[in-house]
């Protein structure tokens, strides 16, 4: 069964890619243009670093390595997750759900492997660049324990971001227009930029615990420093399978409640 749909994740990866490269000219403008508004999304660090040595306990150095996870995970969630996901809203508005639902695999991994935008790759080159350069910086690299469990919060990262995605995406079923949803959600993950102890009170509980954004970039950059605990570690991973758990019996229920285009 896992074979199966690993062959069907390679078949959509291949078509989406071909669809991309066919039109070369527009592929290589959109990966240029992709990295450039990341390098300008660094611009706000360079002007509150600028007269300041540390920000909540952090150097420069040390939040970049931040900044290159946003940057890596924005990638992923603008290349992989986002362009499946937002076909779904039109899917329920247009009742053409049904397609997907009678063919023979999951309904779920079915729309969330329909489009993939390749270009996205540069943003995921660029936060390795990232972090090269900060590294540059410390003068030192990452210890290997470190860049290993930094590598496993890479995927927890992930997944908390589809999860979310997947319950953001689960309220098109009962509230058809979700538009401003979604674009709430992506002013959300911005505040990922920045290392979870800049923001203090209610905004340090609601990025930790309702909206895991110092779970997704923190905690990678403190693992990548070496500073980041064994318990951190198995709540960041623990707290990443809740959340799909979560996501996934929500998008089941949500399913029950879709109305096609022949009711």
């Amino acid at each position: 069964m896992a074979s199966r749909y690993v062959r069907l994740l390679g078949v959509q990866l291949r078509s989406a890619s071909l669809l991309a490269l066919q039109y070369r000219g527009d592929f290589l403008v959109e990966g240029v243009i992709s990295a450039f508004w990341t390098l300008t999304a660094m611009v706000p660090l360079f002007v509150v670093y600028g007269e300041r040595q540390a920000i909540a306990g952090w150097s420069f150095a040390e939040a970049l390595l931040v900044v290159g996870w946003f940057t890596l995970l924005q990638g992923i969630l603008e290349g992989a997750i986002t362009p499946s996901l937002n076909s779904v809203v039109e899917h329920i508005r247009k009742g053409t759900l049904d397609f997907v639902l009678l063919k023979p695999a999951d309904a779920q991994f079915l729309v969330s492997t329909t489009g993939f935008e390749p270009w996205r790759a540069t943003n995921v080159l660029t936060g390795i660049a990232i972090f090269v350069y900060a590294f540059h910086l410390l003068g030192r690299g990452p210890s290997i324990p470190g860049l290993f469990a930094s590598l496993v919060l890479l995927v927890t990262s992930t997944l908390l971001l589809y999860s979310m995605w997947i319950l953001t995406v689960s309220a098109a079923f009962f509230v058809v227009k979700v538009d401003n949803l979604t674009y709430f959600f992506q002013s959300i993950f911005d505040a990922a930029r920045w290392p979870s102890a800049v923001f203090k009170g209610p905004l340090a509980f609601v990025f930790t615990f309702i909206i895991p954004l110092a779970l997704m970039t923190t905690f990678p950059a403190e693992a990548m420093l070496g500073r980041l605990s064994l318990r951190a570690l198995v709540t960041a991973v623990v707290g990443s399978l809740a959340f799909a758990f979560i996501s996934r019996r929500v998008w089941l229920r949500s399913i029950g409640h879709y109305t096609s285009a022949s009711s």
